[in-house]
């Protein structure tokens, strides 16, 4: 006989750090009849997009779209600036830097890794140091936010640290999970690559890539020889000037990223930061109050997107992960890579309010009294009251 399956009455509450919930303003919008990816349509839509999508990374350059995760972005923007055995510098923040790290030495590219504890951000005093002493570093990479331990970096720190240096390195920064939850100033910052995907910020389903390249970045690439078609950013701006692609677009899809850039910027980027900050704010005096270790360690770092606690020694998170989603419906993200089983990860990004927030920190308070883990009660009710005294 086949498996029962369990079917819980209401909403799903999705808080994991992405994919995030997508609204249903998107959903209705991709369930538009495809459009032919030729033909005028499609070109007015895209030309809208790719204007939008330039006015929310911030930047006077060129913004790419693929059909890919953030990996595939990551991807195409390695094999667009640098040839094998070129040299990049890369920080160990969390469990996104290996994994760029990784892709990075698999397509040859010799990586300068700095170790980092996953409890702190990039230090940018590091990053000059290794400058200083090295003038065959072509890129300097660094993920903005770190959503598997919670941890946001001083970009604008590591762009002085590369002008203090007087190094001609590229700065390649990762804002896969910041773009549209916390601030970010491609232009203003000296960011010459930001590399993005649909499925956080944006409230879309995964399947969007992005590639936000600078002037300077896009000179660079005219000077890359190594054999490539698919990801090639010369090829894709050219056509893109008309609105068309050189392969087949995830037309379905743009139609929700319009709907999603529109809903976006009728917050206001301002107010949306700001709502991503105080909600991460009212989550963290609910941890604080339950007595649970923030993985990250600097306030100053804490992410506006994502908070990963630590499980009490002795205790496992992905079971009190798996008791939750059993008994409330409530999916939490799981410890990745050295963290796995030992943090628990609460999304507090995209769309999102707070009554979703309470809704969700209702569940962890109780899924922990369910598993018997010790902790403070009270945690909800402190949230409760940070969120009344910071109306708005």
């Amino acid at each position: 006989m086949p498996t029962k399956s369990i079917h819980h009455r209401g909403w799903h509450f999705l808080q994991i750090p992405g994919p995030s919930n997508t609204p249903e303003r998107v959903l209705r919008a991709m369930g538009k009849p495809t459009l032919d990816h030729r033909g005028p349509e499609f070109g007015l839509l895209s030309k809208r997009i790719l204007d939008g999508l330039k006015k929310l990374f911030q930047t006077d350059g060129h913004v790419i779209i693929y059909p890919s995760s953030g990996t595939g972005a990551w991807e195409a923007a390695m094999v667009n600036l640098f040839s094998p055995g070129d040299k990049v510098l890369a920080y160990e923040t969390g469990h996104f830097a290996v994994l760029w790290k990784t892709l990075a030495e698999k397509i040859g590219i010799k990586v300068e890794w700095i170790e980092g504890d996953w409890r702190h951000g990039v230090d940018a005093q590091l990053v000059e140091d290794k400058l200083r002493n090295d003038s065959k570093i072509k890129g300097v990479m660094i993920v903005h936010n770190e959503t598997s331990n919670g941890i946001t970096s001083d970009v604008m720190e590591v762009r002085n640290a590369i002008n203090n240096a007087n190094h001609p390195a590229l700065l390649l920064v990762d804002v896969v999970s910041s773009l549209g939850t916390t601030p970010f100033h491609q232009k203003e910052w000296g960011v010459d690559v930001a590399i993005c995907a649909s499925q956080k910020g944006l409230m879309m389903p995964p399947g969007l890539g992005f590639n936000s390249i600078s002037k300077k970045a896009f000179e660079q690439a005219k000077q890359i020889t190594n054999h490539q078609s698919y990801w090639q950013w010369e090829k894709i701006i050219e056509m893109n000037a008309t609105g068309y692609f050189p392969y087949t677009p995830a037309s379905g899809l743009f139609f929700g990223l319009e709907e999603s850039l529109t809903m976006i910027f009728e917050e206001g980027l301002e107010t949306l930061t700001q709502r991503h900050r105080k909600l991460a704010s009212a989550c963290r005096v609910a941890c604080e109050t339950w007595g649970l270790e923030n993985q990250c360690l600097n306030p100053k770092a804490y992410s506006d997107s994502t908070t990963a606690l630590i499980i009490p020694e002795g205790y496992n998170a992905d079971e009190l992960r798996s008791a939750i989603l059993k008994e409330y419906n409530l999916s939490l993200g799981s410890g990745l890579g050295k963290l796995k089983s030992k943090v628990f990860r609460i999304g507090h990004l995209g769309d999102f309010n707070k009554l979703m927030l309470m809704a969700t920190l209702s569940g962890v308070e109780m899924g922990m009294e369910l598993t018997k883990i010790p902790f403070q009660k009270g945690g909800v009710q402190a949230a409760m009251k940070y969120l009344t005294d910071h109306p708005g």
